[in-house]
């Protein structure tokens, strides 16, 4: 068992997670699709993040193996579904971190790592005490106990999760997960506790805050609307709202999923920012460009480690 702050962690037995599958991951893999050892596919400065997050330099991004939510649309489902990565240790995990300080990275990006949170968050510590200063971001599909987000106060600076969806009947057919609403409402309600309001540097650099990323998927567009409201209504100007119009569709999906079987249109996605900037938000980020084309899916071939 390891613990860590609010929580207790038994490898043998993971309710890690919102699954709370109760695999012995010391032996074989959870609902994560992954064991009780660190496996990464990259870590590499990432351009392609938000402006305050990725700037110039580019944020130091560390792709961990494996997910427990399992989109069906998944664009990362190469490392999602553990097909690829490296297996690696604490120590070596430590020694990424200053690597991408020593090149610049404007932050640590944890993208995924929920489930190997109790290790993250020691090599986080070591790292630290080895002269690790750039901000840390917690990188999520917003799929998160809220005894987890508590474990994370003080080790992360910045919060970047998903609010997938808004209602349960959208969550249980694109991520067999009904709770995902209510689990992420209250996931992002501990990190916009924790952090507080956002704070930047004088590039314009965040340094502290939450950033709440929806993903538009084709012919959704009243649930996006929705699941805008419940974020402004809820947080108003207190967090960043990125709207994303990058929903690519992956090879064969169209035959589950007919209509994921192809991108959004730019009048959806003019449509859902519109109704954005009508009900006030201000502080947000939106996508310009042909973003939907898997050119922007990073590639998982070991770099870095």
């Amino acid at each position: 068992m390891e613990e860590n702050k609010h929580f207790t962690i038994d490898w043998t037995n993971c309710r890690l997670c919102p699954r709370e599958c109760g695999a012995d991951r010391t032996r074989g893999f959870g609902a994560c699709k992954v064991g009780n050892t660190i496996t990464a596919a990259r870590a590499a400065l990432h351009m392609w993040e938000e402006p305050c997050i990725s700037g110039d330099e580019g944020s130091g991004a560390v792709f961990f193996s494996g997910c427990n939510l399992g989109c069906v649309y998944c664009q990362n489902r190469e490392i999602a579904l553990g097909h690829s990565g490296r297996t690696i240790t604490q120590d070596r995990l430590c020694e990424i971190y200053m690597e991408l300080q020593e090149k610049k990275a404007n932050n640590i990006n944890l993208v995924t790592a929920g489930h190997y949170l109790p290790i993250v968050i020691e090599s986080i510590k070591r790292a630290r005490k080895s002269g690790l200063t750039i901000p840390i971001v917690y990188n999520s599909s917003g799929y998160e106990k809220v005894e987890a987000i508590e474990a994370l106060d003080g080790i992360v600076d910045i919060f970047l999760p998903d609010f997938k969806y808004i209602s349960s009947e959208m969550a249980a057919r694109y991520s067999n997960a009904p709770d995902y609403p209510e689990v992420a409402k209250r996931a992002l309600a501990q990190m916009v506790k924790q952090t507080g309001d956002a704070k930047f540097d004088e590039r314009d650099m965040m340094k502290r805050g939450v950033i709440v990323r929806h993903l538009i998927l084709p012919g959704h567009i009243k649930e996006s609307k929705e699941a805008i409201r419940y974020l402004y209504e809820t947080y108003g100007d207190q967090i960043y709202i990125s709207i994303m119009n990058q929903y690519t569709p992956m090879p064969g999906i169209e035959k589950r999923f007919k209509n994921l079987g192809r991108t959004i249109t730019q009048k959806e996605y003019d449509e859902v920012v519109d109704y954005a900037i009508d009900l006030g938000v201000e502080n947000g980020f939106v996508q310009e460009g042909e973003t939907a084309k898997e050119s922007f899916i990073p590639q998982f071939d070991d770099t870095g480690l």
